[in-house]
């Protein structure tokens, strides 16, 4: 299913990152802290300035960004899980 976001918002898919393992201690999913670090799957066309026109978006389809822990909107496609964001909501463009 293709998904275009709306104005500024951004479709990212967060990053599963590499666990490390230190003794045996099993930490269950549901306690583990949601990765920061996501890739940019879909963008909006920007938001509109107050005489109309488009903002351009600073981020584009395929970049790895930092995203705020707790925003945006989680959302589930085709079975696996994504999260629309503002643009506001990403905080770094990793390079």
């Amino acid at each position: 299913m293709a998904v275009k976001p709306l104005a500024d918002r951004v479709l990212v898919k967060r990053l599963d990152l590499q666990e490390e393992k230190h003794g045996s201690i099993i930490i269950p999913d549901t306690a583990k802290e949601k990765p920061q670090e996501a890739e940019v799957i879909a963008i909006g066309p920007g938001k509109r300035n107050e005489d109309g026109s488009r903002v351009a978006m600073d981020v584009k389809k395929g970049d790895r960004v930092l995203i705020s822990k707790y925003g945006g909107t989680d959302i589930k496609i085709d079975g696996v899980e994504h999260v629309i964001v503002r643009e506001d909501d990403i905080l770094a463009i990793m390079e």
